[in-house]
């Protein structure tokens, strides 16, 4: 396999073939995030594109899921990703999953009969970085977009039959700036987005990006363990859609938390609760081992 860079990819996609159509994030300017510093964002050729399908099957044979690297892949012409779906398919007889990350932006400048002509072509699943629903914060974190503008991107995709990931920062607003305005937000934005999936993640800070500076300049505190649970918990209370997995697995939490709410809700507030009348760091992650 050629790869160009670090590799990144959901922890849902451990188990896929990773193809990288663009080199970096076409965004690549969220202040919380290092992923692709180093890469100047590009999209590789289709022929290099199909050249490394090739590879894979002599290599793989055969595969049942592939993740389309970098950081947006969606910010490709959708002609020409429709080719790489057609040639993924033709290629890979077990394939049924592909996956990509899609920044909001990229996703608006496509209309809903594009993005449903990627799904009929075989986009199975979409891991939109949502972050927060606050309109502050995402000005703040530079994500590019409004509160609104990143709740239309989300609806487009789940209105195309993409499975849609939402995925979320616990922590973003950090220490008594804005945690519970955050987290009703993100709250809201997810019941009027209707994800399948929401992914939780822990602010955790990245050396060389705007967020790292701001923490060693004392310009933002990072929340404790404890706070935020007390935001995770917020969340849960103010969700009110049904069938929604929450993923909380993610290395950076420090409790590893899974469930479908409305089904699992009791149980899941329960488990933080004791966790925050206990005030024990043993019943969490360890600093150790927690990561990105």
């Amino acid at each position: 396999m050629r790869y160009e860079g670090n590799i990144f990819r959901p922890f849902s996609e451990a188990k896929s073939y990773l193809l990288q159509c663009t080199i970096g994030c076409s965004h690549n300017r969220c202040t919380f995030c290092g992923m692709y510093k180093d890469k100047k964002y590009r999209v590789r050729s289709l022929d290099e594109i199909k050249t490394d399908i090739k590879m894979a099957k002599e290599y793989h044979r055969d595969v049942e899921k592939v993740f389309l690297c970098d950081g947006d892949a969606i910010a490709i012409e959708t002609d020409m990703l429709l080719e790489i779906l057609h040639v993924l398919y033709g290629t890979f007889p077990s394939l049924r999953h592909v996956g990509s990350y899609v920044g909001p932006q990229s996703t608006l400048a496509k209309d809903i009969s594009e993005l449903k002509a990627l799904c009929d072509a075989g986009l199975t699943k979409a891991y939109l970085g949502v972050e927060t629903g606050d309109d502050r914060l995402l000005k703040e974190i530079k994500k590019g977009v409004t509160a609104q503008e990143m709740l239309q991107a989300g609806k487009n995709l789940v209105s195309a039959g993409i499975n849609l990931s939402s995925m979320v920062l616990l922590g973003l607003a950090g220490k008594g700036n804005r945690s519970y305005e955050h987290a009703i937000a993100t709250a809201g934005i997810t019941n009027e987005m209707k994800p399948r999936y929401l992914a939780a993640l822990t602010v955790t800070p990245v050396p060389n990006t705007v967020l790292y500076n701001k923490i060693r300049q004392g310009k933002f505190e990072v929340m404790d363990a404890f706070e935020t649970l007390e935001e995770m918990k917020v969340l849960f209370e103010h969700i009110t859609i049904d069938d929604l997995k929450f993923v909380g697995i993610h290395a950076s939490n420090y409790l590893p938390i899974n469930g479908t709410l409305q089904k699992d809700k009791e149980q899941m507030l329960e488990t933080i609760n004791t966790v925050l009348e206990k005030r024990d760091r043993g019943m969490l992650r360890g600093e150790g081992m927690r990561g990105l």
